[in-house]
């Protein structure tokens, strides 16, 4: 029993000194694959001028760097970097990795990216079928911007002043009536302001977003702004009116002959 417990003791010492390989993780060579020109898409396909970077310990003095376990060149400086072409390898998949050496002579390899080369052409492809969908969702964008203003250019909405609103995409204030209006999906955006099209006076303004409470404020407005206009003529008013415009047309000319 004495002898069990001794060996424990010994192998919890042990542990104290020994390290483990989860330590030693801290001093793995972290190494990057950055584009500077060319084409790197899905399934890790690249084509064109790449560079290799690697981040270390700082005691690092070395670096090598390999593609399919062939060393293609080293870099003695930070950052320790090394631009490659891919069109100077074959086609098809590789491995790419790295081995660092510090001033304590200890010897460090980086992580492995797997890396597929292809030819130029299909790089193009593969760039037109992203490029593509792109270009049709701009161009139908566009379309819909011609196209919508001239659907609706002629028509508008009758909605009583103060009238609660929604406002799904935000809100605008129309420069034109000064009614607060939905701004539409068809409207076009100017970075920081949008080309509108208001809803109760037909017209097209730069209007900006704003907030829920300007727009309710305005719509208030709009309710007492109604309470100060003239009220409309009436039928009978506007016949009551034009028939002693005539009465009085009729006096005129005797008073005045006499």
């Amino acid at each position: 029993m004495k002898n069990i417990r001794f060996a424990f003791l010994l192998a919890v010492l042990a542990s104290l000194f020994v390290p483990f390989p989860s330590l030693a993780q801290g001093e793995q060579l972290r190494l990057s694959l950055l584009r500077n020109f060319g084409y790197g898409g899905f399934n890790n396909d690249i084509q064109g001028l790449f560079t290799m970077k690697v981040s270390g310990p700082e005691n690092l003095v070395r670096m090598e760097f390999y593609i399919d376990d062939t060393k293609i060149g080293e870099a003695t400086t930070a950052p320790f970097r090394l631009q490659f072409s891919t069109d100077s390898y074959p086609l098809g998949q590789h491995k790419l990795y790295a081995i660092g050496f510090t001033s304590a002579g200890q010897e460090l390899r980086s992580q492995e990216i797997i890396a597929n080369f292809v030819a130029a052409s299909e790089g193009m492809k593969s760039v037109g079928r992203i490029i593509v969908p792109i270009l049709v969702v701009v161009l139908v964008a566009i379309l819909l911007a011609s196209i919508v203003p001239i659907l609706t250019g002629r028509r508008t909405i009758s909605l009583a002043p103060g009238s609660l609103r929604q406002y799904p995409l935000g809100g605008a204030i129309c420069p034109r009536c000064g009614r607060p209006f939905a701004m539409h999906i068809y409207g076009i955006n100017l970075l920081t302001s949008k080309l509108d099209r208001c809803p109760y006076c037909g017209k097209w303004s730069v209007v900006r977003h704003q907030s829920l409470e300007a727009l309710r404020a305005a719509e208030q407005a709009e309710l007492e702004g109604e309470k100060d206009q003239v009220p409309e003529e009436t039928e009978e008013e506007k016949l009551k009116r034009e028939l002693d415009d005539s009465k009085l047309c009729s006096f005129l000319p005797k008073f005045t002959s006499s």
